[in-house]
C-alpha cells in the first residue's frame, strides 16, 4: 500500500484546494471531456477525426490528391498502423491501485468530517483494473481496426478490393504483442465485413516480424544511448520538476516535490484517458484538470516521445532504418496491391521522425513550454490510438507518383511542400542519403546521442 508518511497533510491540504471543480450530475456530464484532444499517445483516434463521432465509416475521397491534370491510377498501397486502443499495461494499473488506495484509506479517515470532492470521487468511481488486462486490445479497439480497413476499403477499393481480399493478396506483417496480433485480425475482419466475404473456416493470415515491428528493442546503440541512457531525457526530468508542473491549478506546488505523488496525478489523468477509450464515458478523475493543466501534462508526454523516440537523438530516428528500408523496397517491388504492417507508437514515432516530418525549428526543451504551443509536434494529434501511415503508389502517364497520409489526412514530404502526390523517382533520390546508407546492424550500433 502506498502512504504518504509525514506528507499527509500535504494530500489533504491539496484535496481542499479543489472546491471549484465542481462534479455536475450525470445528466449535465458532456459525453467527451473537455481535455480530451491533450492526451498524447492515449487519445482516442477520434479526437483525431472528431467526424467519426457521427459515423465510423465516413469516408473523404478528396484526400487521394495526384495532379489533376495527368490521368493516375492508384496500384499499390503500405500501410503502417498502430494497434487499436487498449487497456492500461501492468505499470500503470499499478499506479491506479496505489491512487485507488490512497484514495480509499483518506476517505475513510475523513468519514467523521467528509472532503466534498473525495466523497464524490469515492462514490462515483470503482476501481475494475485487473493486472492480467496488461496492455490488451479492448473492445473499442478491435472495432478502431475495423472501421479503419473498412474506411480503407471504401477509399482504395481496387487494391482492398473483394478479390484481393478472398485471395490473400495483400501482406500482413505484426509485432508479436498481443495487443498488435489482435489489431491485425481486426482489421482482417473489417475488410471481411465491408465485402461480405467471412470465412471462418479461412482464418487470420498474418506475419510475425518483432525485427521489423519492434526495431527499437534490437538497435544497441538506440538501447545503450537512449533507452538505458539516463541523461538522454534531462528536459523531460527538468520540466516535471520545473515552474510550470508546479503552478497548475491541480495543485502541482504541493504534489511534484514528491516523485510517488507525481506518479500519482498522471495515473490520475490517465484513468480519464483509459475510461474514455475503453468505455467511452466522461470518468469522475477528469474534473481534477482544466485545459491549461493537460496542456502541461500533454507537454510533458510530448518532450518524453521527442527526446526518447524522435528527432531529439538521431538514433531514434535511425534506429526505424530496417522499417524505412521495408517499406521502399515493397514500394520498388509493388508486387501486391497492399502491404498492411501494425506495431506500436514507438514503431511510429521513429519511422515519422526519419521521413523528417514533424520537426520544429525549436527543438521543445524544459523552459521553452509557453513558445511551444503551436509546435507541430503534438502526440494526441500524430499517434492516437490506430494512427495510421499510408504511402499510396500512383500508376501516372509521367511515370508512378507516391502520395503520403497520416490518420487519413494527406501530408507532404519534407522536400515536396507544394506537391500532394510526387514522382515516386523524386522522392527516392530525396532520401537517397538513407536508402544507400542507414545500415543496421553497421551505423545504427555505433551511433549513440547526438
Amino acid at each position: 500500500m502506498f502512504h504518504l508518511g509525514t506528507h499527509r497533510f500535504l494530500w489533504l491540504a491539496a484535496l481542499s484546494l479543489i472546491p471549484t471543480r465542481v462534479f455536475c450530475s450525470s445528466a449535465e456530464i458532456p459525453d467527451v471531456p473537455s481535455i480530451a484532444t491533450y492526451f498524447g499517445t492515449k487519445t482516442r483516434y477520434e479526437e483525431v477525426k472528431p467526424n467519426l463521432l457521427r459515423d465510423p465509416l465516413t469516408v473523404n475521397t478528396s484526400v487521394l490528391r495526384p495532379p489533376p491534370g495527368e490521368f493516375c491510377t492508384p496500384f499499390h498501397v503500405t500501410a503502417v498502423i498502430r494497434h487499436g486502443s487498449r487497456f492500461p499495461t501492468v505499470k500503470n494499473i499499478r499506479r491506479i491501485h496505489r491512487l485507488s488506495e490512497l484514495l480509499q484509506n483518506e476517505a475513510s479517515r475523513t468519514s467523521e468530517s467528509p472532503t466534498g470532492w473525495l466523497d464524490e470521487l469515492r462514490n462515483r468511481w470503482e476501481p475494475w483494473y485487473t493486472e492480467d488486462m496488461d496492455g490488451r486490445l479492448v473492445m473499442k479497439g478491435r472495432e478502431d481496426l475495423q472501421f479503419l480497413a473498412q474506411r480503407l476499403a471504401t477509399l482504395l477499393p481496387s487494391l482492398l478490393s473483394e478479390e484481393n481480399v478472398r485471395k490473400r493478396r495483400i501482406h500482413f506483417v505484426t509485432s508479436s504483442k498481443h495487443r498488435c496480433v489482435s489489431s491485425v485480425e481486426a482489421f482482417q475482419e473489417g475488410l471481411q465485413q465491408h465485402w461480405g466475404c467471412h470465412d471462418s473456416a479461412q482464418g487470420y493470415n498474418y506475419e510475425v516480424d518483432d525485427e521489423l515491428m519492434r526495431f527499437f528493442e534490437r538497435c544497441r546503440g538506440y538501447v545503450e544511448g537512449v533507452e538505458n541512457n539516463h541523461t538522454a531525457l534531462l528536459e523531460v526530468e527538468k520540466f516535471k520538476h520545473g515552474e510550470e508542473m508546479q503552478k497548475g491549478n491541480v495543485p502541482f506546488d504541493l504534489f511534484f516535490p514528491f516523485r510517488a505523488l507525481l506518479d500519482l496525478v498522471e495515473a490520475a489523468f490517465f484513468i480519464c484517458s483509459y475510461e474514455l477509450s475503453i468505455k467511452s464515458i466522461h470518468s469522475p478523475w477528469c474534473f481534477l484538470f482544466d485545459e491549461s493543466d493537460a496542456k502541461v501534462l500533454e507537454y510533458s508526454f510530448d518532450l518524453k516521445q521527442f527526446w526518447k523516440r524522435s528527432h531529439g537523438h538521431l538514433i531514434s530516428s535511425l534506429s526505424s532504418c530496417p522499417l524505412f528500408h521495408h517499406i521502399f523496397r515493397t514500394l520498388d517491388k509493388a508486387g501486391q496491391p497492399a502491404s498492411v504492417l501494425v506495431g506500436h507508437a514507438e514503431t511510429l514515432i521513429p519511422l515519422i521522425s526519419l521521413l523528417g516530418l514533424y520537426k520544429d525549428q525549436t527543438l521543445p526543451t524544459a523552459s521553452n513550454y509557453h513558445s511551444q504551443h503551436g509546435r507541430s509536434f503534438r502526440t494526441s494529434h500524430i499517434i492516437p490510438y490506430a494512427a495510421n501511415l499510408l504511402f499510396v503508389l500512383y500508376d501516372c502517364q509521367r511515370g508512378p507518383r507516391l502520395q503520403l497520409l497520416i490518420n487519413e489526412t494527406p501530408l507532404h514530404f519534407p522536400n515536396f511542400q507544394t506537391e500532394d502526390a510526387p514522382l515516386y523517382r523524386d522522392v527516392r533520390a530525396a532520401y537517397r542519403y538513407l536508402l544507400d546508407g542507414c545500415d543496421f546492424n553497421r551505423d545504427m550500433n555505433s551511433i549513440y546521442i547526438s
